[in-house]
């Protein structure tokens, strides 16, 4: 049952991402009528919100932009930091966003921080339960016995710990787009079709996350309905 959990939300996650990748790359040819870069951007919406400690960075990769709060940086993919269209500006408008989260001590932000040592170590744990789960484990946790009793509550608390961290990440994902797009908007650094495109390329963003969060729920509720079948025989 867990596998054909985990190929459901596998096919549906590449669903998510492949209309996040076309829609990108939809926007990404029609450039913006002010003419201005992702980074330039992003530059002026940390200013407009008195952030001027946060650096703006480029990093390789495609999708591959992040707001890091340890360092402090935004950091752009090359088509975000050089790119002048509703895409870039959605995106790099998006990261400086959680560094308005960040600045504003904005608290599911603040949360999700404090959860990353616990998710860490339960991510760890899963690495290497996983090949036991593959070779006849799910069997083992069925049948009671002491060792699948101890098994069985680790994984519990290892994907209750994931479940956590990938539900709190959503309000700070939909919060970061509102402030970008209500800040793009008052600003005037997108005409009304400009702001259209970049919504529409932010909610798929957002499906990624929504994705990662139901999975990891559906995980967790699998392994508690074993335990609770088992404390029933």
């Amino acid at each position: 049952m867990i596998f054909v959990i985990g190929i459901a939300f596998m096919l549906i996650g590449m669903f998510v991402s492949s209309r996040l990748k076309s829609k990108f790359a939809e926007y990404s040819k029609i450039g913006l009528a002010n003419g201005l870069s992702g980074a330039e951007i992003a530059e002026k919406m940390l200013h407009d919100n008195n952030i001027y400690d946060v650096k703006i960075t480029h990093v390789e990769g495609q999708l591959t932009d992040h707001y890091n709060p340890a360092n402090k940086t935004v950091n752009l993919s090359t088509d975000v930091y050089h790119g002048r269209s509703a895409a870039a500006a959605a995106v790099a408008a998006h990261e400086c966003g959680h560094a308005v989260q960040h600045a504003t001590a904005y608290a599911a932000l603040r949360m999700r921080s404090a959860m990353v040592p616990a998710v860490n170590v339960a991510s760890k744990m899963m690495g290497m339960l996983n090949m036991f789960l593959m070779f006849g484990g799910i069997y083992m946790l069925s049948q009671g016995s002491a060792i699948g009793n101890i098994l069985l509550i680790v994984l519990i608390a290892a994907n209750a710990a994931i479940a956590a961290f990938a539900t709190i990440t959503l309000p700070v994902e939909f919060d970061a787009s509102n402030r970008a797009l209500k800040w793009m908007e008052t600003r005037n650094i997108v005409n009304q079709r400009e702001h259209a495109m970049a919504k529409d390329a932010l909610k798929w963003a957002a499906m990624t996350y929504v994705v990662g969060a139901l999975a990891a729920i559906a995980n967790l509720m699998y392994y508690v309905m074993i335990f609770l079948g088992r404390r029933d025989d």
